[in-house]
């Protein structure tokens, strides 16, 4: 069994728009990604997030987005792979700049809706991705989607010396390529808590999981993605956190 670092998107409020419950979902995470200011956030709610981060001893992530707070980085955007590159610079480095304050540091990075779908399906875009990564800080992993075969990410990985943390979702169905059932599909989602529970474990006991056609689907697992955006959702995540030490047990 792997052992399972869960990880939640956050700090997502903007202003006097509140998103997400940090507070309830902080404690029971090891990892958080701090939305950086181009799809969420804004300077204030950044530094509240990574101080919050910090006192639970979570591991604080860039979740860099596409600059896109209407759409909240859900959409596509025609970038230039030096155009990805740049941004990610501009938007870890504001967080770190937050972070040295709080005392603490960037761990990682996950970037955040359509370009973390993007640069799944374009192999010059998560190129650009490793880029910027390794001109910051080449010590930082990199999450990226769990796959059937994450064969040729991972050369370029290793191309570039770059870690990867292969990330795994337990409240998606997924695909026979491994990838998420998109989400205006019927059943892309898992909404009841038994379900989400059993598929957090098997993916944490290495087990296949069954794709959308039915067949078996086995994800190599690093961490996994979980969600605090409504009261519903921690349970879920408290569900999960126990389940994962009943296991460690």
């Amino acid at each position: 069994m792997n052992a399972l670092l869960l990880n939640c998107d956050i700090g997502e409020s903007f202003g006097a728009w509140t998103m997400g419950m940090d507070a309830e979902v902080m404690p029971f995470i090891d990892c958080a990604n701090v939305a950086c200011g181009f799809h969420a956030s804004d300077p204030q709610v950044m530094r509240r997030t990574v101080a919050l981060a910090t006192l639970h001893d979570v591991k604080i992530g860039a979740h860099p987005a596409y600059p896109d707070l209407v759409g909240f980085g859900r959409r596509s955007m025609a970038c230039s792979p030096k155009e990805v590159e740049n941004m990610l610079l501009y938007q870890i480095g504001a967080l770190e700049g937050i972070c040295r304050a709080e005392g603490t540091q960037v761990r990682y990075v996950k970037p955040h809706g359509a370009l973390y779908n993007d640069m799944m399906r374009q192999p010059e875009l998560l190129r650009a991705v490793m880029t910027a990564i390794t001109a910051y800080d080449s010590s930082l992993p990199l999450m990226l989607m769990s796959t059937r075969d994450n064969s040729a990410s991972q050369i370029m990985a290793d191309e570039l010396g770059v870690t990867l943390w292969f990330e795994v979702f337990a409240d998606r169905a997924y695909d026979a390529a491994g990838m998420l059932v998109p989400r205006a599909q019927p059943g892309a989602v898992h909404h009841d808590a038994d379900t989400v529970a059993t598929q957090a474990l098997s993916l944490a006991k290495g087990e296949p999981l069954t794709a959308s056609d039915g067949s078996a689907l086995v994800l190599r697992a690093d961490t996994l993605c979980v969600h605090g955006d409504n009261a519903g959702s921690i349970a879920a995540v408290q569900r999960i956190r126990q389940a994962l030490r009943g296991l460690a047990a």
